[in-house]
C-alpha cells in the first residue's frame, strides 16, 4: 500500500518547489503558496530536463534548493517520532537527556536526508501531468490548512491529494503531510517505523534513513527496509 501511496503522489510532490526562475514564493498564503510553487516546479523540471535525463542526481539539487525551504521536516520529523519525543521529555538525568536529544537531533537530520533523496526518486515519474486546485481554503485564525488538488492525466483516474500546511510562529506556512487518496504520508511512515523505533532504537532507525539516502536517486516506492 505504501508503494502504491508514494506512486500516487509522485508527481504532486513536486508542487512544493521554487524555481529559480521565478518570483519569490510568499509565504503568508497556504493557498497560494501552494499554487504559486506548483506552477513554478513544473516550468523548473521542464527547464531543466536535459540535465536530469543526463544525470538523475541533478534531481537532489532541485529537492535541495527548491522543496526543502516549503517543508517543515522537521515538525514531520518529530511527528514520525511520535512517543519517542515524550520519553526524552520524561528523562530527569541531565547527560541522558542530552544524549537523547543528539539523538533526536540526529533522526531530524537524517529524516531530513531521506525526505531528499525520496522526492527526487518520484521525481523521476514526473511525465507533464497537470494539476487542478480546489476552492481556496480559509485560514485566518487557523494553524493548520488543508490545501486540495488532483491530479489529472489524460486515460488514468484523477488522483486527489491534500497538502496539510500549518503556519510557525513567525507567521510563515510550510507543508508538513500530504494525504493521497486517504493515506497520510507520516501516518504511514511512523506505522512502518514504529516497530523498528521499539525493537532496535532511534539511533538504528537514522543508521537505515541514511543508508537509504546515498542509494542512487531512482524510484523505489516508500519502504525503509526494500
Amino acid at each position: 500500500m505504501l508503494k502504491t501511496f508514494l506512486a500516487s503522489i509522485a508527481l504532486i510532490s513536486a508542487t512544493l518547489v521554487q524555481s529559480v526562475y521565478a518570483d519569490e514564493v510568499k509565504l503568508v498564503d497556504p493557498n497560494k503558496m501552494v499554487r504559486q510553487v506548483a506552477d513554478n516546479t513544473f516550468e523548473r523540471i521542464t527547464q531543466d530536463q536535459s540535465l536530469i535525463t543526463t544525470n538523475k542526481e541533478h534531481l537532489r539539487v532541485i529537492v535541495e534548493e527548491e522543496l526543502m525551504p516549503y517543508i517543515d521536516y522537521k515538525y514531520a520529523a518529530l511527528r514520525v517520532l511520535g512517543g519517542e519525543v515524550s520519553k526524552v521529555r520524561a528523562i530527569t538525568d541531565k547527560a541522558e537527556k542530552a544524549q537523547a536529544i543528539k539523538d533526536i537531533q540526529r533522526f531530524i537530520g537524517a529524516f531530513r536526508e531521506y525526505l531528499v533523496a525520496t522526492y527526487a526518486g518520484v521525481f523521476t515519474q514526473y511525465t507533464n501531468q497537470h494539476v487542478e486546485f480546489a476552492a481556496e481554503q480559509p485560514f485566518k485564525g487557523k494553524d493548520v490548512v488543508v490545501v486540495k488538488t488532483k491530479i489529472v492525466e489524460p486515460g488514468k483516474p484523477d488522483i486527489k491529494i491534500d497538502f496539510k500546511v500549518r503556519e510557525d510562529r513567525s507567521g510563515e506556512w510550510r507543508a508538513y503531510d500530504m494525504i493521497a487518496e486517504g493515506i497520510s504520508l507520516l501516518d504511514a511512515k511512523q506505522s512502518e517505523l514504529q516497530g523498528i523505533l521499539r525493537q532496535q532504537g532511534i539511533n538504528r532507525v537514522s543508521d537505515l534513513l541514511e543508508q537509504k539516502s546515498q542509494l542512487p536517486v531512482q524510484f523505489r516506492g516508500s519502504e525503509i527496509n526494500d
